[in-house]
């Protein structure tokens, strides 16, 4: 079990930067479409068409913020809650039987929740910015 336990910094900086790309996908692609188009998706789904603006900033900024591991529990979070509206309001459609309908925003929210709960990792700009010091144990 130990030699796993040294994989971690690696598999948070792999799991954050491949979350976080995927958003910025996703939010590149609502911001392409333009804030307009993109509040008028998010009306017709019954939403506050400025969730539109929310949903662009949270994905393309979020995701980048993640990929950088900066500010990491507090964006995972917004984007665990994020997907958990993207499946109730959007996805869910068909029910709780109907898996293939809401599997990706699933798995996604349950990623970002995990990078929220556990933080960026070593290799990051929160470890590197908020971190604890490092300092030399004393000799006996």
């Amino acid at each position: 079990m130990g030699s796993f336990e040294k994989l971690r910094p690696f598999t948070l900086l792999v799991m954050r930067c491949a979350v976080g790309l995927i958003f910025m996908v996703h939010g590149y692609e609502k911001y392409s479409h333009g804030f307009a188009e993109t509040n008028r998706a998010m009306a017709s789904m019954g939403m506050p068409s400025y969730f539109g603006y929310i949903a662009i900033a949270l994905e393309l900024g979020g995701g980048a913020l993640l990929v950088l591991g900066l500010l990491t529990r507090p964006i995972g979070l917004l984007l665990a809650i994020e997907m958990a509206v993207a499946i109730i309001k959007v996805h869910m459609a068909g029910g709780i039987t109907h898996v293939h309908s809401y599997e990706f925003p699933l798995a996604l929210g349950v990623a970002s929740l995990a990078v929220g709960t556990f933080g960026a990792g070593p290799v990051s700009l929160d470890a590197l910015l908020f971190g604890r010091r490092i300092r030399p144990r004393p000799k006996p």
